[in-house]
């Protein structure tokens, strides 16, 4: 049985039973089993009359929703391949991706992404919007009545069949369409319902899941892909802006986060803190101390008195605020500090990592909720081979491994060797088998010293330093010493100190000794930032390129 069928088999055991369901100004818009077959059903009898076959390459562009989730199951079980696009990118990006791949039909959640296309694409494919594709499914959700169980799937899909084409985020060069095939999918899903299995214990009950991040990114589709093949009450978040008000109202066990808004949130917590009375900010700092240092191994005979009066006063309190039903918190796309994933376990709240890209099925290596070590990413998941490299580069081999970039064999054949994948990232890993990031291979930092600086732990530590900067970004290839650009509502007073004690902690030839003053902070708009928001760190030198040389060429620290 693969993927497919073990999902649709679910759906009908789940028939009266609710799986997804949408926040919409602070009510939910559900669906049963039963009732996303029936959407399912209505966008496979579209597809149907409008002739979409196997191999037809349809994209998906729109906000997270029930919809897109029946919309893309549909898709996948009559054989089409799946495109994915970010309802945020500039349309010209996605217009490119839509060119690259050959899309016979663009399905579109508005009106105003649709118009956004067509401004871009004159001779546009087809754009079909979804009131239309699930127009003989009564509208909406909440409306439909219970269907008899469609069939499974009447595209015969084997193990090598294409399932969907994710374009990588483009942080150098133009966007890759990484294909992932029907074999990639069936060998991830046990690997990461094993995992969560780990974590909820042996639950009866479903486990409470919310989400928010875009279905268009592979580890967020995998989540969607294991929630649906698992028994789980889905809650998707439709409005950024009341994302802390949706996660109260779902009181989940479980999300999928990004370092970024983990980092936020502590900060917040921490700001918070800081402006309570003189003893509240006392308990709060000696308890972290104390905490930190039990942690380490290293506690002193009052500090569990210290703990205890911060957890009762503070801790407990803040915990539940975030989530009082969470076992734990989950986290992709990039490292976390190490700092911010203690400081949720000091709140009670395990912080696990995940580390893959989208050419490996989204992820490598999953942190065992049984034991985990802060500051790195976990273990590789079963079936798959790592190693170290030249340069200390992580190599893969695996069933999760992607085919190939849709039409780059070049390309494909440049970062598959011997078997093994290229990752471009720099790695370390434990005596027991637990991985840690360092940096990208590519993004490494060659001073005319000689010496080799990877930027992201630069980048990492100013930013701890300085939590109110909303990127910071540090340069140097090439140069005698590094200088940075920090984006945000900042002071450069603020700055100089958050250097002075990054600095601090580092080789002399990784100090930064200058820095460039950026008020607003990088966009995805503006081109210097990916689609889920990592750097364009080749746009960002070009576009800042006189300023960062006039840092060299002064040498004043600070401009």
């Amino acid at each position: 049985m693969n993927f497919l069928e073990n999902i649709f088999e679910g759906l009908v055991r789940s028939a009266n039973r609710v799986i997804m369901r949408e926040i919409r100004d602070g009510l939910f818009l559900t669906a049963t089993g039963s009732e996303v077959l029936d959407l399912i059903a209505a966008a496979r009898s579209y597809l149907q009359d409008r002739g979409v076959k196997k191999g037809d390459r349809c994209a998906i562009l729109g906000h997270n929703s029930i919809r897109w989730a029946a919309l893309d199951l549909a898709l996948i079980a009559e054989g089409a391949i799946v495109v994915p696009l970010y309802p945020r990118q500039a349309a010209s990006e996605l217009v490119f991706m839509m060119k690259d791949c050959g899309v016979s039909v663009v399905l579109c959640s508005d009106a105003i992404l649709s118009k956004a296309i067509l401004e871009s694409w004159t001779d546009a494919a087809p754009i079909v919007l979804f009131d239309e594709v699930f127009r003989g499914a009564a509208g909406s959700a909440r409306a439909l009545a219970t269907v008899p169980e469609p069939e499974a799937t009447n595209a015969g899909l084997g193990d090598a069949d294409p399932v969907t084409i994710i374009y990588t985020s483009g942080t150098s060069g133009e966007p890759k369409g990484v294909v992932l095939n029907v074999g990639n999918i069936n060998h991830m899903l046990p690997c990461t319902g094993s995992r969560l299995d780990s974590l909820m214990k042996g639950q009866r009950e479903p486990d409470q899941v919310f989400h928010y991040l875009p279905f268009c990114f592979a580890g967020s589709w995998i989540l969607l892909l294991s929630c649906l093949s698992r028994n789980s009450l889905l809650t998707l978040s439709t409005d950024l802006a009341k994302l802390a008000d949706d996660l109260a109202l779902a009181s989940p066990q479980y999300c999928l986060n990004v370092p970024a808004l983990l980092e936020r949130i502590r900060a917040g917590v921490e700001g918070q803190i800081a402006q309570k009375p003189w003893f509240v900010c006392a308990i709060y700092r000696k308890g972290k101390s104390a905490w930190i240092r039990g942690f380490e191994g290293q506690s002193l005979g009052i500090d569990a008195l210290w703990v205890g009066l911060a957890n009762w006063l503070l801790f407990s309190r803040i915990r539940k605020k975030i989530g009082p039903s969470l076992k734990a918190l989950i986290c992709g796309s990039a490292p976390l500090s190490k700092e911010t994933q203690l400081f949720f376990m000091m709140l009670g709240i395990p912080v696990l990592q995940v580390y893959g890209l989208t050419e490996t099925t989204a992820i490598c290596t999953m942190d065992d909720p049984r034991h985990y070590r802060p500051g790195r990413v976990g273990p590789a998941i079963p079936g798959i081979e790592m190693r170290l490299g030249d340069g200390d580069e992580i190599l893969l081999r695996g069933p999760n491994i992607f085919p190939g970039y849709w039409n780059r064999a070049e390309a494909t054949a440049s970062v598959i060797r011997n078997g093994w994948f290229h990752t471009g990232d720099q790695g370390s890993v434990d005596e027991r088998g637990n991985w840690a990031i360092v940096g990208r291979i590519k993004n490494l930092l060659i001073l005319s010293s000689g010496h080799n600086v990877a930027p992201e732990p630069l980048e990492e530590a100013i930013e701890r330093a300085l939590p109110v900067a909303a990127q910071v970004v540090v340069h140097g290839n090439g140069r005698g010493y590094l200088t940075a650009i920090i984006a945000g509502p900042v002071s450069r007073q603020q700055v100089e100190a958050a250097i002075a004690v990054a600095n601090m902690k580092v080789p002399h030839y990784k100090n930064v000794r200058a820095f460039l003053l950026q008020a607003d902070p990088l966009t995805i708009e503006s081109g210097l930032l990916t689609a889920n928001g990592k750097l364009k760190r080749d746009a960002i030198s070009a576009h800042y390129g006189k300023e960062l040389e006039g840092l060299y060429s002064s040498r004043k620290v600070g401009a």
